[in-house]
């Protein structure tokens, strides 16, 4: 019988939750695939249509909470009346409460991720996608209520989130205050800073001003090399050749 795609999602959630729950109890190198398979109450070869290694699994683990804190967020009563900064709060603490029933695995992965950076650049990683689509949204609703200027550089800055996240996480994981409150205080302010630079059309700025200066240096750096080229270098009665782009 072939299986839906809502079965399927079952049973890569239930493989997720039975890897970070033996992980986390365990260690890394002492649970085996099939030691997670028969956790999730699936057979030894199925996993592997799933996740063909330990790795992939810890990589599942991060694209599942993803797509549950967005779904949270968006759950949240009155999420729509939301301003642009709550959003991003909502949404960050949403990731952490997702998070935190997992925390020992949680600091288990990190370690693995950081001793093989490779992982993250794999197509398997949809918790980049996910994070960053929900953010540009946000963004879109901002521009469409007149909260944020319009820019074409909303996207880009989306997909930083979640490496905003992942400095939050580390953060959370060495936060010994009652309910992670020094966690929520520094993403609310840094959160702050970034809406704040949105809204004054920042980005867009610095991007102008870079662009701006890059022409400047080109054109200096020309002018050296043109009166460089008519003057001694070239000999004397000598005359180059004119440049197509020079036109005095």
């Amino acid at each position: 019988m072939k299986t839906t795609r809502a079965q399927q999602d079952a049973t890569r959630a239930r493989l997720v939750e039975a890897a970070a729950t033996l992980m986390g109890a365990q260690g890394f190198d002492a649970v085996s695939m099939k030691d997670i398979a028969r956790e999730a109450g699936v057979g030894d070869a199925t996993i592997y249509k799933y996740f063909p290694t330990k790795e992939r699994l810890i990589l599942g683990y991060f694209d599942l909470r993803a797509t549950q804190a967005v779904a949270v967020a968006a759950a949240t009563p009155e999420f729509d009346q939301f301003d642009l900064h709550a959003r991003l709060q909502r949404l960050t603490d949403a990731v952490l409460e997702g998070l935190a029933p997992n925390r020992p695995f949680v600091a288990l992965a990190r370690e693995l991720l950081a001793r093989s950076p490779l992982l993250l650049l794999g197509d398997e990683l949809q918790a980049k996608g996910v994070l960053k689509e929900a953010v540009a949204g946000y963004f879109e609703d901002a521009v469409a209520v007149g909260e944020l200027p319009p820019s074409d550089h909303h996207r880009f800055i989306a997909g930083l989130y979640a490496d905003f996240c992942q400095g939050v996480i580390a953060y959370w994981l060495h936060d010994p205050t009652e309910g992670a409150a020094e966690t929520t205080r520094l993403s609310d302010e840094l959160l702050g800073l970034l809406v704040a630079a949105l809204r004054a059309g920042l980005p867009d700025r610095l991007v102008s001003l870079a662009g701006f200066l890059l022409r400047s240096q080109l054109a200096r750096l020309m002018d050296q090399r043109l009166a460089t080229e008519s003057g001694g270098g070239t000999g004397p009665g000598r005359r180059r050749a004119r440049r197509p782009w020079h036109t005095s």
